[in-house]
């Protein structure tokens, strides 16, 4: 096989994606986004098996691959067994020893004031949204096919405010910043690397505090351009869609995607 056969069977190759914190949410309509664009995925849960096998079963029904892994992405001394799972998974079900696009999803919130967030707390926040995203993306970069995409999730909350949300809020902007430095390092790789800011969405993070508010729904629907609060719907394909080659010369951006939150 010449050198244009190679790079033609690769290019039929199904992509592989791996989405943290798919199980629910944001993380769930991504990765049934990315089946719906052919898009084989690996995903991971924190805790709940049962609704990471319901994301998998979801995908396998969409007519792709899917396998599921437990991961504490604020446990950098888990990452080595993960990254070996990942290799294993990658030889065994895609005979292929690397995987092309990343989502750093995972993650949990925290609404305190800021005179009442503890050092626990911060550090928590800190090891999930910023080392965790730092170092699982280093530790998976020789897995990481040239040409690949990474997508790191922040949030609206790095560019308008709401009070107690500050510790949050802060370690998503060291996640933008890192994003940037990434696409700038990566490069020459033929590396995308951007950052996907939500808006205020109806997922069950942080204990559901989006997830059914009448009052809050009615607020944010007033400084929304687009009438009304997000939907998990709105940004799994918007995320697929970034990963696509359709994006492939769009990288080291902050993408907002909040129906116009506060503008």
């Amino acid at each position: 096989m010449d050198t244009n056969e190679n790079e033609d069977a690769y290019k039929s190759e199904p992509k592989v994606a791996i989405v943290t914190g798919a199980s629910r949410g944001i993380g769930h309509n991504t990765a049934l986004s990315l089946a719906r664009r052919g898009v084989d995925v690996i995903i991971t849960y924190h805790m709940n098996r049962a609704e990471a096998d319901l994301t998998v079963d979801a995908v396998v029904a969409l007519g792709r691959k899917a396998v599921a892994f437990r991961l504490d992405t604020g446990d950098v001394s888990a990452f080595d067994c993960f990254v070996e799972q990942i290799g294993k998974a990658l030889t065994q079900t895609w005979q292929r020893s690397s995987f092309d696009y990343l989502v750093n999803n995972a993650g949990t919130a925290l609404i305190a004031p800021f005179a009442a967030t503890s050092e626990a707390d911060l550090d928590q926040l800190f090891n999930i949204h910023f080392k965790g995203v730092f170092f699982l993306t280093q530790k998976l970069l020789p897995f990481l096919a040239d040409g690949g995409r990474i997508v790191n999730i922040s949030s609206g909350l790095t560019r308008f405010t709401f009070p107690g949300l500050s510790a949050y809020a802060s370690v998503k902007g060291a996640v933008e910043i890192l994003t940037r430095y990434l696409a700038k390092e990566l490069g020459p790789r033929g590396i995308t690397v951007n950052t996907v800011a939500p808006g205020p969405t109806k997922t069950d993070i942080g204990g559901g505090a989006n997830s059914d508010n009448p009052d809050q729904d009615n607020f944010i629907g007033s400084v929304t351009a687009l009438g009304r609060m997000g939907v998990p719907d709105d940004i799994g394909p918007m995320i697929a869609s970034l990963l696509s080659d359709e994006n492939r010369w769009v990288t080291g951006q902050r993408i907002e995607v909040s129906g116009g939150t506060f503008i």
